[in-house]
């Protein structure tokens, strides 16, 4: 039924659309030129700040129009300019805008306009060709299909402060590999892009340098280049130390950082140049500083947020900056950066995918390995996530050591890193193979079990009984596990129902019983012992629900006859019967609360089996 409504309501968007925007582009055919004029400014009015409108009128088929009044010989100036100007503004909306655009062939057409002698309309193309190829969706390319657009391009940078910003913006973001790189330097870009560094245009100065950080990156042939540039009586890298000053933006110290960094790397500069060194240790702890901040900022952005956490992981380079921060000097530094990937690790869809596609678990391991406690803290709990059983990481942690290394924070001093090593051993063994809980145990030793058992944080205490849950599981796993270890988990359960311990504790200590009243041979081992039947006797009784519940778990798990003619259960039915079991049943099967109501019904049902 729901699809009839489909059509019908589909029309009647595009009639909306068709009342408030055809007026628009009916303008645009006007035969006469100055109605088309004030058609195309009023269409610029309608779609600034208005997403909506831009989609609108994409739809109805503005592009295709303007572009061809755009290209007309006959078109004025002025016309031609107001409409690069209402181009660029679609291009501002979002990427299915730039598609649109693209799919129109809008760059042959603005490429086009850039021989037109005049500025304004220069500009308002470049203008509209910056927010084209700024986008994700543009592919680089298109900017190199013709040979004759880089020269022109280059020719161009003199002309005023605007080509200047919005063809270095192009350059940086369009320069994407060493095919690129060669290009735009045997076209002459070190030579005229160097002197707009000393641009009285913060933007301009800001997006030469950005080309600069591009073109030398991985580079030795520009690097070697850069070294020997003059600009204004002065050398190039000693422009970009001057760029590294405090009083400069962020922005500009960061990306001169990087010009000299690469170059550096190249071989360019020594890396205890005097102009290098002398500046960069003045300037290091700011820059720790700086880095720390930024790591903070996005862990507190990211906490809660999964679109933000999303954005953040998306934004080019974003992932490797924070991993190499893992490796950083500073212990600040490697704080920020664990805290930051322990935020962004809280994604079920960022740990199948950004965090495997990067390896985060390889730095992770290491900082593990050699780490003041409060990085252990952090890094250990973001461990906790990539241990959890949808992560990809899982497994090659595993196969790295981590068992051991996480048993051995199980003995700190500290409690954080108590739980949290038995908290990463806990989702190690959900659902896990055999071998992996026998490695679990072999590591951790039942001594060291039953010292955490007895430890005094409760959060230490919870996440050990989460643990042995997770390793009593599945019915194999289950007896085998018994078989060796039976006894002394059998005392652990009966100390702790024993202790004065909270609700939750002893829930959790009643459903490790039910699961071992679920193994096949495990089960006999609360048959054979009377003190154990009688507490959980006692808490079928209890005045809490959950206590009751948990234990009904374990009585349900010993009368249970799944197999038909299963030797034991009868016998099992009936020592319970001869208990007082049953009449128990009897009572909670009138119990006001449905979920335990339900389970002694059940129950009841086995004996009539």
């Amino acid at each position: 039924m729901a699809c009839l409504l489909e059509t019908p309501i589909r029309m009647s968007v595009l009639s909306e659309v068709t009342a408030s925007s055809r007026h628009y582009v009916d303008r645009l055919f006007d035969p006469d030129p100055q109605k088309v004029l004030q058609g195309v400014i009023d269409m610029k009015n309608a779609v600034i700040g208005n997403n909506k409108q831009k989609a609108n009128l994409i739809v109805l088929g503005a592009v295709p129009r303007l572009l061809y009044l755009l290209q007309q010989e006959t078109s004025s100036t002025e016309l031609k300019t107001e409409c690069a100007v209402v181009l660029g503004s679609l291009a501002m909306g979002t990427e299915n805008n730039v598609k649109s655009l693209l799919d129109c062939h809008i760059i042959p057409a603005l490429l086009q306009g850039l021989l037109s002698p005049d500025l304004k309309f220069i500009e308002a193309c470049l203008r509209c060709l910056r927010t084209i190829f700024t986008s994700p969706v543009t592919p680089e390319e298109l900017l190199y299909t013709d040979a004759t657009v880089i020269p022109h391009l280059m020719a161009l940078l003199g002309r005023s402060r605007y080509t200047q910003e919005y063809i270095c913006q192009i350059f940086s973001h369009c320069c994407k590999g060493p095919d690129h790189q060669t290009i735009l330097f045997n076209h002459g870009a070190v030579q005229n892009i160097a002197h707009l560094l000393t641009s009285l245009s913060y933007k301009v100065r800001m997006q030469a340098l950005k080309c600069f950080s591009v073109l030398a990156f991985e580079n030795p042939q520009v690097s070697m280049t850069l070294v020997n540039v003059l600009v204004d009586g002065e050398l190039l890298p000693q422009i970009f130390v001057k760029m590294l000053q405090r009083d400069k933006p962020i922005e500009m110290q960061l990306t001169s950082a990087k010009c000299l960094t690469y170059m550096c790397r190249a071989g360019a500069i020594r890396t205890d140049d005097s102009c290098i060194v002398l500046k960069l240790d003045h300037d290091l702890k700011h820059a720790h500083e700086l880095r720390q901040a930024a790591f903070k900022l996005y862990a507190s952005l990211g906490a809660n947020d999964e679109d933000i956490r999303k954005k953040i992981i998306e934004t080019e380079n974003m992932m490797d900056r924070i991993v190499t921060g893992l490796s950083e000097s500073s212990v600040k530094v490697r704080l920020a950066a664990v805290r930051c990937l322990h935020s962004l690790s809280r994604s079920v869809q960022q740990l199948r995918t950004s965090f495997q596609d990067h390896a985060v678990w390889k730095p992770l391991m290491k900082v593990l390995q050699n780490a003041p406690d409060e990085i252990l803290v952090v890094a250990s709990s973001m461990l906790c996530n990539l241990l959890l059983e949808f992560s990809p990481s899982k497994e090659p942690i595993l196969e790295s050591g981590a068992v051991e290394l996480l048993c051995g924070l199980t003995q700190s001093e500290n409690p954080a890193l108590r739980v949290n090593g038995i908290w990463a051993l806990m989702n190690m063994a959900f659902q896990a193979e055999q071998k992996i809980k026998a490695d679990i145990l072999r590591s951790l030793s039942t001594e060291q079990l039953f010292r955490l058992l007895s430890d005094s944080d409760l959060n230490v205490l919870m996440k050990t009984l989460g643990l042995l849950r997770n390793l009593l599981s599945t019915r194999p796993h289950i007896d085998k596990i018994m078989s060796t270890h039976g006894k002394q988990i059998m005392q652990a359960v009966t100390l702790i129902l024993e202790g004065e311990h909270n609700i939750e504790v002893k829930e959790q200590t009643l459903c490790i019983l039910a699961n071992i009243a679920d193994g096949t041979t495990a089960k006999e081992l609360i048959m054979t012992n009377d003190d154990i039947l009688q507490k959980i006797k006692y808490y079928m009784g209890h005045s809490h629900v959950k206590l009751q519940l948990a234990a009904m778990f374990c009585i349900s798990n010993l009368i249970w006859n799944e197999e038909e003619g299963e030797i034991g259960s009868q016998e099992r039915q009936d020592k319970l019967r001869d208990m007082g079991i049953v009449d128990i049943l009897h009572k909670l099967s009138q119990s006001p609360d449905s979920n335990l109501c339900d389970k002694a019904k059940t129950a009841l049902q086995q004996y009539l089996a």
